[in-house]
């Protein structure tokens, strides 16, 4: 298919800068199977799920990626941590002039020098002198999108965060899951609504735009995940009970269907690069929470390949018409999927 099918005229005044007020103060617009647009509040979710259902978590944690340095020449450099590999490695994509090579040194503040292993593709491995996480906590930033134009605050801090964030290793929140407060969690499991986790660390290829004029010709960037026994049990337990499975987030999505790829779920860790377009069929997934996601991004076309591209036409096309809210801190959709034709 072409990226260009993907496309839309977004006003920039539609680009959420901040979260709302309080978590769960966001709109939610409802597509059902037929593709029907309902708009709803997502203090609304409680009634749109049923007893029985299963939602589906990312629980990972986004950790403070941004770091800012020098090279050994003294120029100035910015360096975006991918992924931790080992307690003391990191691989990172660095934006400079020129590129520090293998075998240079990198200075960040208070003299904490960081070594350039060597480059895989278009990152660079990193050694630190002490554990990756304890100087990013130190000294690093947390990496808003970079639509998102404002310097980190604290506030951004606490609210790029699911109150359920427990695993550190994200890039990039699971942003359908900061819409959820403790409230709203806990008013679901009263009324028979029941949870599971898995973790995906979101790495920074997710920022990267689609390059290629076909879809057939992107490479998705690799990401880790991992799924538990007892969240497989879970959604057995679902299927069995009649209940539907309900992804919080594209990142959750991707994390279940990956691991049904060639096989029933199955848990354990492991790497995917999964890329879903439309003609994909879904193998767990009945029902997704997500944001409003950028023109001619690969989330876009995963909505369409869930929902059906005619509804998510129109859906898009209902929200930018109704001042809907876009991207990491903007509004939700609750979209079930398009039946199988």
């Amino acid at each position: 298919m072409k990226v260009a099918d993907f496309d839309f005229d977004l006003p920039d005044e539609l680009i959420a800068q901040l979260p709302p007020p309080v978590r769960g103060g966001s709109r939610l617009l409802h597509v059902d199977a037929q593709g029907t647009l309902d708009d709803r509040w997502f203090r609304d979710l409680p009634t749109l799920l049923r007893p029985d259902d299963l939602l589906v978590m990312n629980d990972t944690r986004v950790i403070k990626a941004r770091l800012f340095g020098h090279k050994d020449s003294g120029g100035k450099l910015e360096l975006l941590i991918e992924r931790v590999t080992d307690d003391c490695e990191a691989l990172a994509f660095i934006r400079a002039s020129h590129a520090p090579k293998p075998g240079s040194q990198i200075r960040l503040a208070d003299d904490t020098m960081v070594d350039v292993v060597a480059r895989q593709d278009d990152m660079t491995q990193l050694r630190f002198p002490r554990p990756v996480l304890d100087v990013l906590d130190q000294f690093g930033q947390l990496p808003l999108p970079p639509y998102i134009e404002h310097t980190p605050t604290a506030d951004d801090e606490a609210r790029y965060q699911t109150v359920y964030a427990n695993e550190p290793g994200s890039v990039a929140a699971p942003t359908a899951g900061l819409h959820f407060d403790d409230a709203m969690l806990d008013t679901l499991r009263q009324q028979g609504v029941r949870t599971a986790q898995v973790t995906l660390h979101v790495g920074a290829g997710t920022f990267q735009p689609v390059r290629t004029d076909d879809t057939d010709d992107h490479k998705m960037h690799s990401e880790r995940y991992t799924i538990l026994q007892a969240t497989v049990d879970a959604i057995s337990e679902t299927r069995a009970r009649g209940g539907r499975v309900v992804a919080v987030g594209t990142t959750s999505l991707r994390t279940l269907e990956a691991a049904a790829r060639s096989g029933p779920l199955a848990a354990g860790a492991n790497e995917t690069d999964i890329f879903i377009t439309p003609g994909y069929s879904f193998n767990v997934v009945d029902v997704l929470i997500t944001n409003f996601h950028l023109p001619k991004s690969t989330l876009l076309m995963l909505v369409s390949a869930f929902s059906g591209m005619d509804a998510i036409r129109a859906a898009y096309a209902h929200a930018i018409a109704g001042r809907y809210r876009f991207f990491s801190y903007g509004d939700a959709m609750l979209l079930e999927k398009r039946p199988t034709e």
